[in-house]
């Protein structure tokens, strides 16, 4: 599937086809309760996926490059020109490095919501973080409540039904403004280079230094 497929438009409308209408108003099913536990352990085999992203941010800005993930912790999100921005987890922080403009952003990885992207721990059939789901016959959705220093807010991930491989996520701040990340071209099962997740503490602290 090319970029240009991917727009904010035909995402919105796939998922509306599918006719997801998360489930907040009862007790979980006994249905839902097994994709959880499906999901969950399809997600504990994945120690490695990479592949292309496309990034809708809230003011309709839509981004797009490669991604890289090596569970527990570590991801790199790698933006096409002329985005000039990385973001990097290397287990314990994220760096969001501008190179154009120079500038280290580093917050602690546990107070962001990419801790429950990252975790080969997660278990969402047991988790008290998972608010609401709703399934269709091709897709999931999960909502999960995220109150982080960070990022107070929500995480919507999206599932395929039959192969459980995560699709897309959705953060919602407090503010309401959503990001929403669709993947596609993901490859599960790759040897990642461990330099692709290297933060240069170093330089973050001299470039700080710098903007005193």
């Amino acid at each position: 599937m090319s970029p240009a497929m991917l727009t904010r438009r035909a995402v919105l409308a796939g998922l509306s086809a599918a006719a997801l209408a998360p489930n907040l108003g009862h007790a979980m099913s006994d249905q839902e309760a097994a994709v959880l536990r499906e999901i969950s352990g399809a997600l504990s085999r994945v120690q490695t996926m990479n592949g292309e992203f496309v990034q809708f941010n809230p003011d309709g800005e839509q981004l797009q490059g490669r991604f890289f993930i090596a569970r527990p912790g570590r991801v790199r999100f790698q933006y096409d020109p002329p985005a000039t921005v990385r973001v990097v987890a290397d287990g314990k922080s994220v760096l969001v490095f501008d190179k154009r403009l120079q500038t280290y952003d580093i917050w602690p990885l546990s107070q962001t919501p990419l801790r429950l992207l990252l975790d080969s721990n997660l278990d969402l059939s047991t988790t008290d973080k998972v608010t609401a789901i709703g399934v269709a016959p091709d897709l999931v959705e999960i909502v999960l409540q995220d109150e982080t220093r960070f990022s107070a807010g929500t995480l919507n991930l999206i599932f395929d039904r039959t192969t459980h491989e995560l699709r897309q996520w959705t953060v919602t701040d407090q503010q309401g403004l959503q990001t929403m990340v669709a993947l596609y071209n993901v490859e599960i099962g790759n040897r990642l280079d461990d330099d692709l997740f290297e933060i240069d503490y170093l330089a973050a602290t001299n470039a700080a230094r710098e903007r005193r």
